[in-house]
């Protein structure tokens, strides 16, 4: 398994043990660095899902979080670099999600896969406001050049980790005709096609719905090899 778990550095932002000392801490006026920090990237968060880009201020910004400007401007130095560290954070959280899965011991190469799928859509990840969020970040010109640079790494992290584990299947079976660089291209695709079908059409499909389609798709390509791991799903949690 190890050979799958990427291992290069990522993107310094809160870590686990800074949310979690979040969680415990205060955040009146005694609040540590990390917990104030985290608290104007959620607030930022907030901001941008209800205003979008362009209308987020350090106005609405510190309205959500219930601080000053100077504190903003303590923290981040401006609002260009809490936006960034905003999309950080975001980036962070997706990655730990679809890390974890893929982590957990006894999974074959297929619940692996699986396991990714079902984090890709996670409720903590994929939701209406974190969505829009991140539509945000890259349908505004202004921020597309961040949001190539923050999630390049990510993207190729799980790329190569779900073309790993089909190279894997693969191997196991008659699929020679198959490329497991393809597979992996076209899931990366349909993740970001189903995440923008739940944010744009929210009554009509589901993240059920797309973590359906995907199982679906692997099943057509790899017969036999999903059957069971997608009727019952596989845990992420």
């Amino acid at each position: 398994m190890s050979e799958l778990i990427p291992k290069r550095p990522f993107v310094e932002t809160p870590t686990a043990t800074d949310k979690a000392a979040c969680r415990g801490a205060r955040t009146g006026r005694t609040a540590s660095k990390p917990v104030r920090r985290e608290q104007l990237i959620k607030a930022t968060i907030d901001s941008i899902a209800k205003h979008g880009i362009s209308g987020t201020t350090m106005t609405t910004i510190t309205s959500f979080a219930g601080l000053s400007v100077g504190i903003v401007n303590f923290h981040f130095d401006s609002k260009e670099n809490l936006f960034s560290e905003t999309l950080r954070y975001l980036a962070t959280e997706h990655r730990e999600m679809w890390l974890k899965a893929v982590s957990t011991e006894g999974l074959s190469a297929p619940e692996k896969l699986l396991a990714i799928v079902d984090a890709e859509f996670h409720p903590q990840i994929c939701n209406r406001k974190k969505l829009t969020v991140w539509s945000a970040f890259y349908g505004e010109s202004g921020y597309r050049k961040s949001y190539r640079n923050i999630m390049t790494q990510i993207d190729t992290e799980r790329w190569e980790t779900s073309t790993a584990l089909c190279q894997k299947i693969i191997d196991s079976g008659a699929f020679d005709h198959l490329k497991a660089e393809d597979v992996a291209d076209t899931l990366e695709g349909l993740f970001d096609g189903f995440c923008l079908n739940i944010l744009i059409y929210p009554g009509e499909f589901t993240r059920e719905n797309a973590k359906d389609r995907v199982r679906g798709y692997l099943s057509s390509i790899f017969p036999g090899c999903f059957d069971l791991a997608a009727s019952g799903g596989v845990a992420t949690e």
